[in-house]
């Protein structure tokens, strides 16, 4: 069983929520365009899987993937940073889906929170929305859930924008 937190859209700032939130958690997920130093921010807290976002530099490009396919539990996860939603999937996306058939599909980009079912690809669409100061988001959220044979006990947190810290 593993605790997994998972984020999004941070562009340059950890809000300081994500230390309690996810103090508990095994491990952070963040679904691209971080910013500069937040990626070595949160390797120091915790472990981490990352990609790296549309508004990331170069720098952080040469140190994660823009796509990442990893196991956890026993579960298959592909993690980008613009991946659409259950319906809405790019073209490119899509056929990589259907491709690898993964449990757990996450990704960011649209800062907005999207937790729901694909009845059609059998799998778990996670977008937990933004976490940064940037974009049009009039709240700051998080994902939090276990793995413990499958998803369960999902948890989200907002809070205020711009009064993070």
């Amino acid at each position: 069983m593993k605790k997994i937190g998972v984020l999004s859209d941070t562009h340059g700032v950890v809000p300081s929520q994500v230390y309690t939130f996810f103090k508990d958690v095994d491990e952070i997920w963040h679904a691209g365009d971080m910013g500069r130093g937040v990626l070595e921010e949160l390797q120091q807290f915790k472990p981490l899987h990352a990609v790296y976002g549309n508004m990331d530099d170069y720098e952080l490009r040469y140190k994660v993937m823009g796509t990442d396919i990893f196991h956890c539990e026993g579960l298959k996860v592909i993690m980008t940073h613009i991946g659409g939603w259950p319906g809405h999937y790019p073209a490119p996306m899509l056929q990589v889906l259907k491709s690898e058939k993964p449990d757990i599909f996450v990704c960011g980009h649209s800062h907005i929170l999207k937790v729901m079912w694909d009845k059609e690809l059998n799998l778990l669409h996670i977008n937990p929305g933004a976490a940064g100061r940037q974009g049009f988001q009039k709240v700051d959220t998080l994902v939090r859930f276990t793995i413990d044979g499958t998803p369960k006990d999902m948890e989200i947190l907002d809070f205020p924008k711009y009064f993070n810290d």
